[in-house]
């Protein structure tokens, strides 16, 4: 059923008395953890997507200025077919309903990763880290996503406090591995959610407005170690190996296979204290409480990278003797 409020009143306006559309039907195509909806329209020329990005909550120019970035990376991103930056609409190429999350299993999973991995190994290589227009992923940004954590998951969802000492430690540990990898163009949200089945040049990629120039293996895990949908590590281990060795022969990188993995983890650490803190943030300020269930998969990652790495003992410990007792009451 269509919600009917101003803005998608104000949504049909444009559709049909700016653009001249004839609708014959619309649905909600997606939601996201932001303010944007989206939705599927059906005209007599086809179906596209409406994203509607209110201007008070969303600024929609850095998804078009991205998107042509991508694009001229041969990226497989939406068209932007008209655009309205005073109401907040874009209207988009239809890229389908079926995500990797659809149709990813044990039979399909290699095929699928490996489309994923091409189309990483384009976004890398070919989108420039100099004059892309792109912020950095600095100490700052870096900071203010752990805060999140800190604040919305473990303050206000559980009301506990982590030592300061202890929080101060694992800021800087991460920050330094961040900061100290090479840089490339990343998407920072390629996951099975944002990656879509398509019957030619698939992927197809969307939810990239908040790309940056960072670390080398932010996008690889968010997509092997996917808040949505866990593998067996030693399946991980295989697909990182693979693609740190199509780094290597793309010259992106030169360091040994332990000191990637390193990164990787450490960067996944970085990733998914993050991600928890925004399931708990839409759950109590949002009232999307439908990514609390991401939580303790999400969860299980930090603490299986906290388990490796000594220098992390003393938030290993902090995870499992006061935050995994007062999580297992909250109602997920």
């Amino acid at each position: 059923m269509m919600p009917e409020d101003l803005r998608t009143l104000s949504m049909f306006d444009w559709l049909e008395n700016d653009l001249l559309l004839t609708i014959n039907h619309c649905e909600p195509a997606s939601s996201d953890a932001s303010f944007r909806r989206y939705f599927r329209v059906t005209t007599p020329g086809g179906q596209f997507i409406v994203m509607d990005a209110p201007p008070t909550k969303e600024n929609i120019e850095p998804f078009i200025r991205i998107a042509k970035l991508l694009a001229e990376s041969q990226i497989n991103v939406p068209s932007i077919f008209q655009q309205n930056l005073t109401d907040g609409f874009l209207l988009l190429e239809d890229f389908g309903s079926q995500c990797f999350l659809d149709r990813l299993n044990a039979n399909t999973a290699d095929d699928l990763y490996q489309s994923a991995f091409d189309s990483l190994i384009k976004l890398q290589t070919q989108t420039p880290v100099q004059n892309s227009g792109l912020p950095s992923y600095d100490e700052p940004l870096l900071h203010r996503e752990l805060a999140i954590f800190d604040e919305w998951f473990l303050e206000q969802l559980l009301d506990i406090q982590i030592p300061a000492a202890v929080w101060e430690a694992v800021r800087t540990l991460l920050t330094a591995s961040a900061l100290e990898q090479p840089r490339t163009c990343v998407h920072r949200d390629y996951h099975s959610r944002n990656l879509m089945v398509l019957d030619s040049d698939s992927p197809g990629v969307i939810d990239f407005q908040d790309a940056v120039i960072g670390p080398v293996t932010y996008d690889l895990v968010s997509l092997l170690r996917d808040c949505y949908i866990a593998w067996p590590e030693q399946l991980v281990e295989q697909w990182r190996f693979n693609y740190f060795e199509r780094l290597q022969q793309a010259g992106l990188i030169n360091c040994s296979p332990i000191q990637f993995k390193r990164w990787f983890d450490l960067m996944g650490l970085q990733r998914h204290l993050k991600a928890i803190g925004i399931f708990s943030r839409l759950h109590l300020r949002d009232g999307k409480s439908n990514y609390l269930g991401d939580i303790p998969r999400t969860l299980n990652y930090v603490t299986t990278v906290c388990a490796t790495y000594p220098e992390l003992a003393e938030l290993h410990n902090f995870l499992l003797e006061q935050v995994l007792p007062v999580l297992s009451k909250v109602e997920l």
